[in-house]
Parts: C-alpha cells; structure tokens; sequence
C-alpha cells in the first residue's frame, strides 16, 4: 500500500488526521513529518491547518516548507484541509491582508456581519456544524451522496478566480466554495476526520487516487 505525509508545520491537529486516515485505509503507511525529503518522497500528501492564515504563512516559511508545498502540488495527489485549502489561494483577506501560496488564483474572505437565513435567523460567524456539501463530479465524492454532512469550522472560504475548480458548494446563506479541485490538487474547507462516515470514505478515495480526474462522480 502506498505512503502518504502529513504535513508538519505546527499547525493542525495532526493527530486526529492521521488516526483518520490510518482507520480509512489501515494498510497504509502514516507518517507525519516536516522533512523536505520525506514529504517529497510520499505517494500522497496531506497539508492540514487551522487557525490564521498569517500564523501559518509564517510557521510554513520558518519551516522552509512553502516551497516544499508548492512542489508537493505539482506532483503527487494532494490533499489540502481547512486552512491548509484557504492557504493554497494567492491571498487572503484576513490578518489585513497576506499572501498564500498561490496554488490557485482567487482570494480568501470573510463572511460578512448580519448573515441572516431565509426565516430570519442570524448566522453565526464563525461557521461551526455540519453542513450539506453540494458535489460536482471528480474522483474523491466516490460512494458518497450528494448533499452528504461535512463538518466546518470557519470563518474565511476560498473565492477562486476560475469556477471551473469549484468541486463543491456549501450554504451559508448563500452558496459558497468549500472544496476546490485541479488536476492532482483537492483541497476542502470543512474537516473530513471530523465528519464521520462521509468524511472517512473521502480519505480512503483520496488513500486510492492516481491523482488523475477522468473518473466521473457515480
């Protein structure tokens, strides 16, 4: 069975991600590191993260690892959570504004005050719960079904330039981006070794993927 990195930059509850993946697909080898080599060298990699974007910007450069990171995105299928999508944009809005990694083009911004449903009730920032996850096909929604519950924790989401890598919406009043996808590249807002079963079966698509996006959602 083929090996896959968690990224180690010092953010990122990589306990709990790799107790995931390891229970999604157990003959898989689990490593979670900050070596350059040994991310480099993995079959998939994972790139996690929660918190602000400026702290991670900053733990990620200190780490020597932005780089890293960015070449991990040219070559191997690669996963990005939460923060770890939100930093693959080329900027984000929070912290008064700071550069990601600009793995894809767009920008990441905060939901606004006020958010209110259609009964009238007042959305909390930031967005915390499960929510439905409205999938466009590609590989990694594979047995699961449409409108399937994820669970979130922010306050920021990705607005990328080209729609064309959406590759799932998410509510909150309005329909947001909450994972993008290009070529070897899926990223997600919400938390998949939070989500239960729906969650787990996203791992072990993503344990099996070649990295390619041929397979259409069934």
């Amino acid at each position: 069975m083929s090996s896959v990195a968690v990224i180690d930059y010092g953010m990122g509850n990589l306990h709990s991600i790799a107790k995931a993946l390891q229970h999604a697909v157990p003959a898989a080898t689990v490593i979670c590191t900050s070596d350059r080599d040994a991310i480099l060298n993995a079959d998939r990699i994972v790139f996690p993260g929660v918190g602000a974007i400026r702290d991670c910007m900053n733990a990620l450069n200190q780490a020597g690892l932005s780089e890293v990171v960015q070449k991990a995105a040219r070559l191997k299928p690669f996963l990005g959570i939460c923060l770890g999508m939100q930093a693959l944009l080329t900027e984000s809005e929070e912290n008064g504004g700071t550069a990601g990694l600009g793995v894809f083009s767009g920008r990441v911004v905060r939901f606004p005050d006020h958010l209110q449903d259609a009964d009238g009730n007042t959305l909390k920032i930031p967005h915390m719960g499960w929510n439905q996850v409205h999938q466009t096909p590609h590989p990694l929604w594979h047995n699961i079904p449409q409108n399937s519950r994820f669970y979130f924790v922010h306050s920021y989401y990705a607005q990328p330039e080209d729609a064309s890598v959406v590759a799932a919406t998410a509510d909150y009043p309005e329909a947001f981006a909450c994972a993008i996808a290009e070529d070897n590249v899926f990223a997600v807002q919400f938390h998949p070794e939070k989500s239960q079963a729906a969650g787990l079966q996203l791992l072990k698509n993503f344990l099996n993927w070649d990295g390619q996006v041929l397979v259409a959602n069934d």
